[in-house]
């Protein structure tokens, strides 16, 4: 069986608790691949080409959410499933804590894991390859002094113009991310939907709104001042004014692999410490 590595590129506790799973993993015939920056890092990872094509059962990410993003797209370009081995703080999305790291690659070795399909989000800027995201798309402003005006139409209806500091269209996935620090609703990630957020807004009607998943978002900068659209914290493209991006939920979804499979509350509870709320 063979694994494909994704490292945070900085954190060395993650390069640690890397070559844990990797050593771990020999002995049950398990061969992890990754990249040859990672490889020299991770002792004991057989090093791959950048651009080949990737030849694994399952990308694995060890690193926090941000990890975890990188790893999508990897694994949607070879429509792979993700695992995800928490070397951050939050971890939303990552599954395997570093205690349970046998009990993980006994369960892979094992194979027939369960899956979690998630919904994806294209944004299409003319001009621009189309940008596939898992979290979210964010048109924010790109002066920092001063708010931007966003007009938005759903499907063929104008809905609203912002003024804002910037507008969110999240996944159900994306809505523990930046979504939820400017009041969205946390939403359940096997549900399809797309999460509509002004992130401080300058408007009388600033609560978020849920769309149906085959609706699309036109994203239009309707001021004289320019807007930056980032897709999972990546930037796609500056807006000049007059100039839109579509959001719309992608072709593909991601494929996560879930060991051991929970509920939604669950995890909620656990990520945000509510036990004794």
């Amino acid at each position: 069986m063979k694994l494909a590595l994704v490292l945070h590129p900085e954190r060395e506790g993650a390069a640690a608790l890397a070559a844990d799973f990797v050593a771990r993993a020999a002995p049950r015939g398990i061969v992890v691949t990754a990249l040859p920056e990672d490889a020299r890092r991770v002792p004991g990872t057989v090093a791959r080409p950048p651009n080949g094509p990737l030849d694994a059962a399952v990308v694995v990410a060890v690193g926090g959410d941000g990890t975890m993003l990188e790893a999508v797209r990897v694994a949607l370009e070879a429509d792979l499933p993700v695992l995800g081995v928490n070397a951050g703080h939050v971890g939303f999305l990552t599954r395997v804590e570093p205690g349970r790291l046998d009990a993980a690659i006994d369960a892979l070795a094992a194979g027939g894991w369960a899956e979690s399909r998630r919904m994806t989000l294209c944004a299409r800027v003319r001009g621009r390859a189309d940008a596939v995201g898992l979290n979210d798309v964010v048109v924010e402003k790109a002066i920092s002094q001063h708010v931007v005006k966003i007009s938005v139409v759903v499907g063929t209806e104008r809905l609203v113009s912002y003024r804002a500091d910037g507008v969110v269209v999240a996944t159900p996935t994306g809505s523990t991310a930046y979504t939820f620090s400017a009041g969205g609703p946390l939403v359940d990630p096997e549900l399809e939907a797309l999460v509509l957020t002004a992130v401080a807004p300058h408007n009388l009607f600033s609560r978020p709104i849920v769309f149906r998943p085959d609706m699309s978002l036109r994203l239009t900068v309707d001021d004289d001042r320019p807007a930056r659209v980032n897709v999972d914290g990546r930037t796609l493209a500056l807006l000049a004014p007059g100039e839109e991006v579509v959001v719309f939920r992608g072709e593909r979804a991601a494929r996560f692999v879930e060991l051991w499979p929970r509920h939604f509350t669950v995890a909620v509870r656990e990520r945000f410490h509510l036990h004794d709320a």
